[in-house]
């Protein structure tokens, strides 16, 4: 059997795919900044002392890290507008996977946190510093730069997981692939070419975050 291919023929679809490439790199820029600073305030909430919103919080964390994205996704989408909430495509896809990355970066963050050694809480508070003084400026920097690696792979891990957002007619990545292929019937050429394009974003993503991470915070990654 001879296989012929043609990735010439996507040539005039190009204008689509960096469309979808351009919005899958906004919402995840988004979603990212959005996601790390719930994760900052709910791993606070998790490390300080017992209470409601620490109660809370924790159900969130388990609730989303054992349910799946796609599942959490659809009930933004379909079940919400029972409540009377309705969001557009664009605005429940990035609540979606804000809400799922402030989970998951909340337990990475805590686990930061929960090393950091007493020594350092006491010393602030001899300088006087208050609480939130001590949490940002003495605590939170080097737990973050403990577990940045690990924070990098699950904001690059939420990217990816973008491409689910197709399915509720979202025009990123993978629904312009989708829509391509629907219409070339190239199926191999589109989904080869959009495999390249995930990865490349996923390689640029993980080494812009370790550089930020090695300048802001003398990272080690």
């Amino acid at each position: 059997m001879t296989v012929t291919l043609d990735f010439a023929a996507l040539w005039p679809f190009w204008p689509e795919l960096l469309a979808g490439l351009w919005t899958t790199i906004t919402l995840t820029l988004l979603a990212t900044v959005g996601g790390v600073a719930l994760g900052i305030l709910g791993a606070a909430l998790r490390s300080g002392k017992p209470g409601v919103l620490r109660t809370l919080w924790g159900i969130y964390v388990e609730v989303i890290r054992n349910t799946p994205f796609v599942v959490q996704l659809f009930f933004i989408v379909f079940g919400l507008p029972g409540l009377g909430l309705k969001l557009t495509a664009g605005q429940a896809a990035l609540l979606a996977m804000l809400i799922n990355l402030g989970a998951y970066s909340t337990e990475i963050i805590r686990a930061g946190i929960q090393v950091t050694p007493k020594g350092q809480w006491e010393a602030a508070r001899v300088l006087g510093l208050t609480k939130v003084q001590t949490f940002l400026r003495v605590v939170l920097p080097p737990a973050l730069a403990r577990i940045y690696p690990a924070l990098v792979s699950q904001c690059v891990m939420v990217m990816l997981g973008s491409s689910v957002v197709s399915q509720v007619s979202y025009e990123e990545l993978t629904f312009m692939a989708n829509l391509i292929q629907s219409r070339t019937f190239l199926s191999f050429e589109v989904y080869f070419v959009t495999t390249l394009l995930y990865l490349a974003l996923s390689l640029l993503m993980r080494q812009a975050l370790l550089a930020i991470g090695r300048k802001w915070l003398g990272s080690g990654a």
